[in-house]
């Protein structure tokens, strides 16, 4: 800000990252996030699931009309107000339900996980039903293990949506301490909270936008760190659907 750098750092120091991993918020907000992101993608993966194998088969009476149904979500959202109120109703205000329910299923990742499934051979649920499947034990035992790249896809969009979800928390939560990490990280750059931080480190020759800089660092790493141990499984998961045999 003050034009004194163009590659290398000027007065390099870690004080600022020291600020931000000795603050109880910013780490307790991390906990909700993590929380809300395996929570969150467990069940989005489950429900999703669930329902994908069940629109995969041509045969399931009133297929067509749920899955226009499915489509129409993906056109018309529902508006903002009667969100609230449906959250309300349901008695998840202030809670960290209501930043995992109300986005449960999605309809573009519904699609491709319905699409996944209809590209496993008819055989391999023949050969189940002959050996006593039904249909949950041929989903868990065969469609699932089989689907693990697909799922491995969809599972990062869901975690990321997760992780870096703030709206709905601006909306449905007013206890701070169940505030995810991007709603802190909104704080810290937005409002005055980075100005506190400094305060309460006794630090007095930090800047508010070294803070700020160091707090966006600290909420990006971890989701970075997580995705070259997928990055297999999302490249096949991706191109999967576009090739049929």
């Amino acid at each position: 800000m003050q034009g004194r750098v163009s590659l290398w750092p000027v007065e390099f120091t870690f004080d600022n990252y020291r600020a931000v991993l000795f603050d109880k918020n910013i780490w307790r907000s991390f906990g909700v996030t993590v929380y809300i992101t395996v929570m969150g993608t467990f069940l989005n993966l489950f429900f999703t699931s669930l329902m994908a194998y069940g629109l995969s088969k041509s045969n399931l009476k009133g297929r067509k009309i749920i899955i226009i149904m499915v489509l129409f979500t993906m056109i018309f959202s529902a508006p903002l107000i009667p969100s609230y109120l449906v959250v309300k109703s349901l008695g998840m205000l202030n809670t960290l339900w209501a930043l995992m329910i109300p986005g449960l299923i999605s309809a573009f990742n519904l699609i491709i996980m319905i699409s996944f499934f209809q590209n496993i051979p008819q055989d391999l649920f023949d050969c189940a039903k002959i050996d006593g499947c039904g249909e949950y034990r041929t989903l868990w035992s065969i469609v699932i293990p089989l689907s693990m790249p697909s799922l491995s896809t969809i599972g990062l969009f869901y975690a990321v949506a997760h992780w870096n979800g703030y709206f709905q928390a601006l909306l449905f939560i007013r206890d701070q301490s169940l505030f995810p990490l991007q709603v802190k990280l909104r704080q810290l750059i937005v409002e005055s909270d980075a100005e506190q931080m400094i305060q309460t480190a006794a630090l007095t020759v930090q800047s508010i936008e070294g803070i700020k800089m160091a707090s966006i660092i600290f909420a990006t790493v971890p989701i970075l760190v997580i995705y070259p141990f997928i990055q297999k499984h999302f490249m096949k998961g991706a191109m999967l659907g576009s090739i049929k045999g």
